[in-house]
């Protein structure tokens, strides 16, 4: 590959990876702050509010990071932290009700299991060209 092209890409593909993230907690976790804490309450998450609080922080922080790549590793792991206990609790397919529920959460089950990849690889490769650990 073209290395002039390596750091536009670098930089695109970090920001398509915490779109997801950011858009969370931007369009639903903070706006619906009270209604997703109850949710959370209802799948057996302790302490819903402060857990929701921290999983906010998590987001936001994490996607920043990774996004400029600053820290990437950090804020790789901040989303790997979220992603684990919020696949467990709200994507289980073993736990549907129904085989369209399953194959709903079987294909969040797996989405997610991606993101979590990507975040290993951010984890063991860092972020990359284009990126401010890289200007170090």
């Amino acid at each position: 590959m073209s290395p002039s092209l390596q750091a536009p890409l670098a930089i695109l593909g970090r920001l398509c990876l915490v779109a997801i993230f950011a858009l969370s907690a931007l369009s639903n976790k903070i706006p619906n702050f009270a209604k997703v804490a109850q949710q959370m309450a209802s799948v057996g998450i302790p302490f819903p509010t402060v857990a929701l609080a921290g999983a906010i922080v998590f987001l936001l922080v994490g996607s920043v990071l990774v996004a400029i790549g600053y820290r990437a590793r950090f804020g790789a792991l901040l989303l790997l932290l979220f992603l684990i206990p919020a696949t467990y609790y709200f994507h289980a397919p073993w736990r549907a009700a129904t085989p369209d529920e399953t194959t709903q959460q079987m294909i969040h089950l797996l989405k997610n299991l991606g993101l979590m990849g990507a975040m290993l690889l951010i984890m063991a490769a860092g972020p990359g060209p284009g990126s401010l650990d890289e200007r170090k």
